[in-house]
């Protein structure tokens, strides 16, 4: 599928860039923060709360619908917009992060991935022709090829063979696509070794992806490691074609990777973050447990426009939340999702105003100067 990318801006103090593509459900605007909805749902929120906060694209999972209800369920009931009631665009992570994340549970081979269920244990060989027919059968918008992500601690043989298979499965994943309205997007891999990742893209790029991610990140690294993995990257991947850094990250984490070229993000972070008391504001984190919040009657961030700044005081959302109230879990992932998507309105306006490199620049040294502190402080 051709997805009409089209970039309408850059920031002169950076790679980064302002643009759109179409979608067979709509126009995305780029730089694009999706919301995770692993199970079809983004925890707490009703899909018509996240479309008016200004979400247009969100991510759910292929092999955690694969497992419940299943694809074809779901193709049958008309898919998975119809199925969750979602009017906007949606990208399926292919499955490739469980190797990951449920390591136990699988077993990798030139074939594909074999996994025993996590719901009840039953085995299944997740291959890449699987995998694209899966998420081509529930009619999202962008298909992720099957990939294999090195495990942090991998040597080089291990995380090079890994990134060798991800090329094959790339290769297997578009040779098995049959819809002309989907997008694939190859999934660039290496580890942390800077030639591996510019040899993974060099091989994916000739094979033609509508897009291409970076994968393997967010899993442990410091900072300074995910900004050197994207820097190896970047100038081999096309400028023409988005580029998606999977399951990235904090808001200052957006700031940084945008001004380094990169055009979509994923993270659990702002509903998971909600769900655990921690909130985002305009000067800093706020851990709405804190007993400092028992009668204090401010909002949670005087500068958020949301519905729970407006309506809500710390010390209300305090008691819902110690009173174990599902109503604190939606109040603060509302927040946390405006927060976000203003932090991608103000990236925007910082690449249209051309000093987006400067503030990247200042966070990314804040960072580091957290990183070193947090390794002089170890014993």
């Amino acid at each position: 599928m051709d997805l009409n990318f089209v970039i309408h801006n850059t920031d002169p103090s950076s790679k980064a860039r302002v643009g759109q593509f179409t979608t067979a459900h709509g126009v995305i605007e780029t730089p694009a923060f999706m919301p995770v909805g692993t199970q079809a749902t983004i925890k707490a929120m009703d899909p018509a709360e996240v479309w008016d906060l200004g979400y247009r694209l969100i991510l759910a999972n292929t092999y955690h619908l694969f497992l419940r209800p299943g694809h074809k369920t779901i193709q049958r009931l008309g898919g998975l917009q119809k199925f969750m009631a979602w009017p906007g665009a949606i990208l399926t992570d292919s499955g490739g992060f469980q190797l990951f994340s449920l390591k136990g549970l699988c077993q990798v081979s030139d074939d594909g991935v074999q996994f025993a269920s996590h719901l009840d244990g039953a085995r299944t060989m997740l291959t890449p022709e699987l995998c694209v027919q899966i998420q081509e059968d529930m009619g999202v918008d962008i298909v992720m090829a099957l990939d294999q992500m090195a495990i942090p601690g991998d040597g080089p043989e291990q995380t090079r063979l890994a990134l060798e298979r991800t090329t094959r499965w790339a290769e297997r994943c578009l040779n098995a696509r049959r819809r002309d309205d989907a997008a694939l997007f190859g999934i660039v891999q290496g580890g942390f070794d800077p030639a591996l990742r510019q040899q993974s893209a060099e091989q994916l790029v000739p094979l033609g992806f509508d897009g291409y991610a970076i994968g393997g990140l967010s899993v442990g690294e410091t900072k300074l490691t995910m900004r050197a993995m994207i820097q190896a990257t970047e100038p081999y991947l096309p400028t023409d074609k988005p580029r998606y850094l999977m399951g990235v990250g904090t808001p200052d984490d957006l700031v940084v990777a945008t001004s380094m070229g990169v055009d979509m993000f994923d993270c659990v972070m702002p509903t998971r973050n909600a769900r655990n008391g921690s909130v985002f504001t305009s000067v800093g984190k706020l851990n709405i447990r804190n007993a400092a919040h028992t009668e204090d009657e401010s909002p949670l961030d005087p500068e958020c426009r949301c519905s729970t700044c407006q309506r809500f005081s710390r010390a209300y959302l305090r008691h819902l939340f110690m009173a174990g109230e599902i109503l604190a879990m939606r109040l603060l992932t509302m927040h946390n999702l405006a927060f976000y998507a203003k932090r991608i309105e103000m990236i925007k306006d910082a690449i249209n105003n051309g000093s987006l490199g400067a503030w990247a620049l200042q966070l990314a040294n804040e960072m580091d100067k957290e990183s070193e502190s947090v390794i002089t402080s170890q014993p």
